[in-house]
């Protein structure tokens, strides 16, 4: 049995206790019936903000992040082939301390919300400001930024405003051309300007947690930094970012915790990307393999929000793999490579060029191919065909639109 109220059909088992016994009943009754109309809205607007600004949003700024900072770091690496160096500038232009990666963010989040055209180019304005801040064009020496850099988190949430607001007052004037782009890069700035030092702060809190965490015993530091970087590798947060300043310092002279801690750092990364891919084959096929291993699992995080359980598998290998790196295998990295795993195989030649140091080419190889592609490879999948048995995964759950 069901109940009808204004277009919305509502089963009996909703309505029960709520509909008058008695005519004295009644003006309670609609009261009632008001509050649980009132609360279906306030569901049906948070359901819709989430499947807007979470799961379109954050899915679409995923590909931008991959237009340009991932495929700058394959460009760099293709570029230290003698005959294809002449491919350094491009991955300079669009490297990860670059606005552009930012204005690739913005565009994408705006495409993602289907803003208008003014709005949406406003947003590559937007997305800059928000990822790098102020920009010293000038290399004057007394240059003082007045935005602080917000990193891809930045770019995201300022392009978000600037796509919506702008979008909003398209029509409302008959001087689109000017109103749009300026409500658009004002407001997108606005929030650039006065969010991104709450991030930072949040940036550098989690900076110096895993900081702390490279200090502890080798066993539980494997696997607190192997699981945190993977899973910041797959968030819109920069790991590289993180790993430059956490793993700073030439590793001739680092301290050997340090140098495992890094190495620790890009099993994690690698197991999140490689096991991403591998897991996710059945849906995504070759593309999605190489698009996931070598560019970025971060491709992942719309399904994440929409499904949560296919992270497990991946970041269960982390924990599994990281302890291994840093004792019965111990892998050493540095810098800015230990927190980029097999994208553009940064993370590989980081810790080639670091591991070289130390030891001969035959174990370095091995242990990079078992515990950087192998062994997360062979984990993840294992993991996630159990979990698709016991219906926790199920077909579709991991699927990309490339």
């Amino acid at each position: 049995m069901t109940f009808a109220r204004g277009k919305r059909w509502l089963p009996a088992r909703y309505i029960s206790g709520i509909l008058p016994n008695s005519p004295k009943d009644a003006t309670h009754s609609r009261y009632n019936i008001e509050n649980l109309s009132w609360r279906c809205s306030a569901v049906s607007i948070l359901k819709k903000a989430y499947k807007r600004y979470l799961l379109d949003a954050m899915s679409a700024m995923a590909l931008g992040l991959f237009a340009s900072l991932i495929i700058g770091t394959i460009l760099g690496q293709l570029a230290k082939i003698e005959f294809l160096s002449f491919l350094t500038p491009f991955s300079t232009i669009v490297g990860a301390s670059s606005p552009v990666v930012g204005a690739a963010i913005g565009v994408a989040v705006g495409y993602g919300l289907k803003a208008t055209p003014l709005a949406l180019f406003s947003c590559a304005a937007v997305g800059a400001l928000g990822y790098s801040g102020d920009f010293n064009f000038t290399g004057a020496a007394d240059f003082v930024p007045a935005f602080v850099s917000g990193g891809p988190l930045g770019a995201y949430i300022a392009a978000i405003v600037a796509a919506e607001l702008g979008t909003l007052v398209k029509g409302k004037t008959k001087l689109d051309i000017i109103v749009v782009p300026i409500v658009a890069v004002v407001s997108g700035g606005l929030v650039a300007r006065f969010l991104n030092p709450p991030i930072t702060v949040a940036t550098n809190a989690l900076q110096d947690f895993l900081a702390m965490a490279t200090t502890l015993q080798p066993i539980p530091m494997g696997i607190v930094i192997s699981v945190c970087f993977g899973l910041i590798l797959t968030a819109p947060i920069s790991s590289a970012a993180l790993a430059a300043v956490i793993f700073a310092g030439d590793p001739a002279t680092m301290d050997t915790g340090l140098l495992l801690a890094a190495g620790a750092a890009t099993v994690g990364c690698s197991c999140q990307m490689v096991g991403f891919g591998v897991a996710s084959y059945r849906e995504n096929r070759v593309g999605g393999l190489i698009a996931q291993g070598v560019g970025t699992s971060m491709l992942q995080v719309g399904n994440i929000l929409k499904h949560p359980a296919i992270l497990v598998p991946a970041t269960l290998t982390s924990a599994i793999l990281g302890p291994l790196a840093t004792t019965v295998l111990p892998m050493y990295n540095a810098s800015v490579a230990a927190g980029m795993g097999t994208s553009g195989f940064v993370g590989q030649l980081g810790t080639w060029e670091v591991m070289s140091l130390y030891e001969s080419a035959g174990p370095i190889l091995i242990k990079m191919a078992l515990l950087h592609i192998i062994l997360p490879a062979a984990l993840s999948l294992a993991i996630s065909e159990f979990m698709r048995k016991r219906g926790w995964i199920h077909e579709g759950d991991m699927k990309l639109d490339l």
